[in-house]
């Protein structure tokens, strides 16, 4: 399976896709460990992240709180995968960060102002 993902005027890729079942919009992010949702997504997804573990997380703006948790599954385009970590932020976000949980289990090609994401396992 393999998507391809148009970048903005900017150069960021942004795409639609779920998050167990709740519609999200993700940001393309090589530079985050993990899948990194606010809150709020969380609550929408169905995911009682205080359950998670709790950890820290180096941001722009600091150190921030939050809690590693599993997602039951998370689609973008045609592909799906489950049991991936992501981490749940209090602040809020205008995006969920498609980070190296879910990346490095795709083979990435940059194709001019395209992102070609394609399944390994």
């Amino acid at each position: 399976m393999r998507i391809v993902i148009e970048g903005d005027s900017r150069g960021h890729f942004v795409v639609p896709g779920t998050v167990n079942g709740a519609s999200m919009r993700f940001l393309v992010d090589t530079g985050a460990t993990s899948v990194s949702l606010s809150a709020a997504d969380a609550q929408r997804a169905g995911i009682d992240y205080k359950k998670g573990l709790r950890g820290q997380s180096n941001t722009a703006n600091g150190i921030a709180p939050i809690w590693i948790v599993k997602l039951n599954s998370i689609r973008v385009g045609g592909i799906e995968l489950s049991g991936v970590d992501a981490a749940v932020h209090e602040s809020e976000m205008p995006f969920v960060l498609l980070g190296m949980s879910f990346l490095n289990r795709m083979q990435m090609t940059r194709d001019g102002s395209r992102l070609v994401l394609e399944r390994r396992y």
